[in-house]
């Protein structure tokens, strides 16, 4: 994509924090699209590469800020490795600076989304498709999906840090935070304009990345479900009213997959259930920051793959070093919240033709693959993955006994912590399915849970019951699921638990904290509850704050 604009230059380098010398700066006296798109392909390749940056927002910094300050996931120190300079303890513990990086990172990859697909949109805005052998329709469908796309990275970035610069062109520079409002008000315009003018999916087509109707109105869903933490008012009705549009068929053909695992596996892009998706190409590594960061050095060959990883990111513990699960507290306990007979619950096996079973690596690490053995205190022993954090290698030395051992960020080893596999690894002998899972941003499950809070806030328990259900069925054999939810069992906390359970590593649960009321203000493993309501947003970044003199800080922040 060419950028043919100072201003837009200037806002990527704010945002990016480059800096760059020996520019060689192509002028021009007068610039109109026909400048740069001769072709369908060059069309294509100004939509795309918004789109490009989106798929790569979806993931790594985005997604710890979601899940490493949360109640789910933790990095703990594993001997030497992974303290990270106290980063990792700075985000469990809610201690974070204006100068981490996963902030930054997430600032700038916000903004740049806008500018972007503000840049492209106007553009081609500006084209006449016929002479790109291109038409009306092709236009409409191109600009309100860069105009979603623009209204998504809002919506990211207003439930990050509030409100934000809105660009409306790419003219200008140091641009003020508009207010949480005016930002909410915004996101609601473009995706209103939008909606009418998206097509819609039908019934049998892939999901290959587009932006069509359903997944600007899940977007608008979104937008009102979490009003009430972005500026203070209820919308929880307005969102009602789209998610039973969406599910009766309003915006487009969509229905919950049969199995679990359709809307994650390798085939995940002919999902009925899949409303948006960043598409994967296989062996472009789409996946490879989540392999890296969740599995053991030697995971690889539980796999049958080849290729280590970092032994980082694991599940925070159900259980206490005793065994015992915590009963202390509502929130956490991962992997124990789902129920025995839950087919996700087993330990992931690849199966051979592109089938699986399980999400899960836990106890000991052999498969007909291969085995995993340890490198640092289990050296030489087979790894078994457990739902504890604790040094249990020093009982006899620096403890005497078990129940001693402390259960903390600093106390890992190496096999700590069950290993999620929400994306399906092969093994060599379908390598050529490696990475092959489109990384899906909304599903209809979502929908259904998203109708489902909004009955039970409505006090329509039974309904709301009968939305998750809907989707918990699939999840156990023959659909006999031990522990339905129903009017009785239901609550803020059940509640919770589906949206944990359902959405486990999939970037949403601080969201879902924060709309509860409970992410400063209840307790999980390893983390105190606070009163520290500015916690809810992340601060303004230092280098943000040191390239554009017009932006204030959020509250609380030095």
């Amino acid at each position: 994509m060419k950028i043919k604009s100072y201003s837009l230059l200037l806002i990527i380098l704010l945002f990016s924090g480059v800096a760059c010398t020996d520019l060689e700066e192509v002028w021009y006296s007068a610039v109109v699209p026909e400048t740069f798109f001769k072709t369908e392909q060059d069309v294509k390749a100004a939509l795309y590469r918004s789109f490009t940056h989106a798929r790569w927002y979806v993931q790594e910094d985005r997604w710890q800020l979601q899940e490493m300050t949360a109640d789910q996931f933790a990095i703990t120190t594993k001997g030497p490795h992974w303290y990270n300079g106290g980063e990792n303890y700075r985000y469990h513990y809610h201690e974070w600076t204006v100068n981490d990086g996963w902030i930054w990172g997430t600032w700038r990859g916000t903004l740049m989304g806008v500018a972007l697909a503000l840049d492209s949109k106007q553009d081609l805005e500006k084209l006449d498709y016929s002479t790109v052998g291109l038409t009306e329709e092709d236009k409409a469908s191109h600009v309100m999906q860069l105009q979603t796309l623009i209204a998504y990275f809002y919506l990211r970035g207003l439930d990050y840090f509030g409100g934000l610069p809105i660009f409306t062109s790419n003219e200008g520079e140091n641009i003020p935070r508009s207010s949480d409002k005016e930002t909410f008000d915004h996101i609601e315009t473009l995706l209103l304009a939008a909606i009418p003018k998206l097509p819609k999916k039908v019934s049998g087509e892939k999901e290959e990345g587009a932006l069509r109707q359903g997944a600007a109105a899940a977007m608008l869903a979104q937008l009102y479900f979490n009003a009430e933490s972005y500026i203070g008012e209820s919308r929880f009705s307005e969102c009602a009213t789209i998610c039973q549009g969406i599910i009766d068929g309003d915006y487009g053909d969509y229905e919950l997959d049969p199995t679990w695992f359709g809307p994650l596996g390798f085939y995940n892009n002919v999902s009925p259930e899949v409303i948006w998706s960043a598409p994967s190409e296989f062996n472009k590594l789409q996946y490879d920051w989540m392999w890296n960061r969740f599995y053991h050095y030697e995971t690889y060959k539980y796999f049958g793959l080849d290729g280590g990883a970092w032994n980082g990111h694991h599940l925070q513990p159900s259980r206490k070093p005793t065994g015992e699960i915590y009963t202390e507290f509502k929130l956490g306990n991962p992997y124990e919240k789902f129920d025995d007979g839950d087919l996700r619950k087993k330990p992931y096996l690849y199966k051979g033709g592109g089938k699986y079973e399980g999400m899960f690596l836990v106890g000991d690490q052999i498969s007909p693959y291969g085995t995993s053995y340890g490198t640092q205190e289990y050296k030489n022993e087979v790894i078994s993955f457990v739902d504890m954090v604790a040094t249990f290698k020093k009982v006899g030395d620096e403890y005497p006994d078990i129940a001693s051992l402390p259960s903390t960020m600093a106390d890992g080893e190496e096999n700590t912590g069950v290993r999620l596999v929400k994306a399906p690894m092969p093994n060599l002998a379908d390598e050529s399915l490696r990475w092959g899972a489109d990384n899906v941003i909304i599903r209809l499950a979502e929908v259904y849970y998203m109708l489902a809070e909004c009955k039970l806030r409505a006090g329509e328990k039974q309904a709301a019951a009968d939305l998750i259900n809907d989707v918990r069925e699939r999840n156990f054999e023959d659909g006999n699921d031990p522990n339905p939810v129903t009017a009785a069992n239901l609550d803020e906390y059940r509640m919770l638990d589906e949206w944990g359970v359902e959405f486990l590593g999939e970037g949403r649960r601080r969201t879902d904290l924060i709309r509860w009321n409970k992410f400063v203000n209840d307790e999980w493993w390893d983390h105190e509850a606070s009163d520290s309501q500015h916690l809810r947003r992340f601060p303004v970044p230092q280098n943000a704050l040191s390239g554009n003199n017009a932006l204030e800080q959020n509250p609380g922040y030095n």
